[in-house]
């Protein structure tokens, strides 16, 4: 069950399950091979290997970076990749764990800083309290410290999350997280530096001056949003339950245009979707997660032309 894609400087993608905890590489033209089973990991419900990201010194540093669940916590790891993984580091642990709403989304921004997103776990007052890493957005240097400019002396970039599993940046730098809601409304977010997204006092738009209101919303049988990749002018954002590709168009501003869906029910439920150097996307199934009718050629990859 294919969870997060992040693509090498040559344009080999490496590709993250779940549950069988592989760390796998794929190429342009579809061959697999295994890189390395990660020690530590422990799925469970929602939880195991998520998020994947390389260094943007990879070419130096050789540096990639995962964020799983292991026997206490979920945390983010740096390896050293050359044919296989050498050297863990942990990065940042101590995230809170539980068998829903684990985030797990890990990306490198526009600023050289690594991000990561988090679930509130199933307990709804940890969003809210700027005090612990649960239903955050985080943004650390490479060595896990917070950094430069953060609002609050720590590593937390954001708060007021439910579950955010998708991250991604415009050319102008304008930064953007897809989030599920939990009954009404699942939601696209603009992020801003210190913003507060409501969770669980809002679900959806009417926050008031007290929250910050998504840029676009659906119902939770349209979406349930994970993955999400600029490309072409538009976000693509993955839906689970929604199994479908949104397409939303990005105004000049940064607001949302009218999302188009693509897609629909064809492949099932759809998790991943990334950017790769060329500029095509990918995007995965997650068909064998417990909660899809995995096809007999289920999970797969796909690549689209923007």
């Amino acid at each position: 069950m294919p969870w997060g894609i992040a693509f090498l400087p040559g344009g080999d993608a490496l590709v993250t399950e779940r549950d069988t905890a592989r760390l796998l590489r794929v190429t342009a033209a579809g061959k697999v091979s295994e890189v390395a089973r990660i020690d530590g990991v422990r799925p469970d419900g929602e939880g195991g290997l998520m998020g994947v990201a390389v260094s943007p010194s990879f070419e130096r540093d050789r540096h990639v970076f995962l964020y799983y669940t292991a026997a206490s916590d979920n945390r983010i790891v740096r390896y050293r990749y050359d044919r296989t993984l050498t050297g863990a580091t942990v990065v940042l642990d101590g995230i809170p764990k539980g068998a829903i709403h684990n985030g797990g989304r890990l990306a490198f921004g526009p600023d050289g800083q690594l991000y990561a997103s988090t679930g509130e776990v199933g307990d709804r007052s940890l969003a809210q309290d700027r005090d612990s890493l649960a239903g955050k957005i985080l943004r650390m240097t490479p060595d896990g410290r917070p950094a430069p400019g953060n609002p609050f002396s720590s590593v937390v970039w954001s708060y007021g999350h439910r579950n955010v599993q998708g991250l991604a940046w415009d050319p102008s730098g304008r930064m953007y997280a897809s989030e599920f809601g939990q009954n009404s409304f699942d939601e696209l977010n603009l992020i801003t530096k210190g913003g507060n997204y409501g969770w669980p006092e809002v679900e959806g738009t009417g926050g008031g001056s007290r929250f910050i209101d998504p840029i676009a919303t659906w119902s939770t049988d349209e979406a349930s949003p994970s993955g999400l990749a600029y490309a072409d002018g538009s976000l693509w954002m993955a839906a689970l339950r929604g199994a479908r590709l949104w397409r939303v168009p990005l105004t000049a501003d940064g607001g949302a245009g009218e999302p188009v869906p693509l897609f629909t029910d064809r492949y099932g439920r759809l998790r991943a979707v990334a950017t790769a150097p060329g500029g095509s996307l990918w995007f995965g199934t997650s068909n064998k997660d417990g909660r899809g009718s995995p096809a007999a050629d289920d999970d797969r990859l796909f690549t689209l032309a923007p």
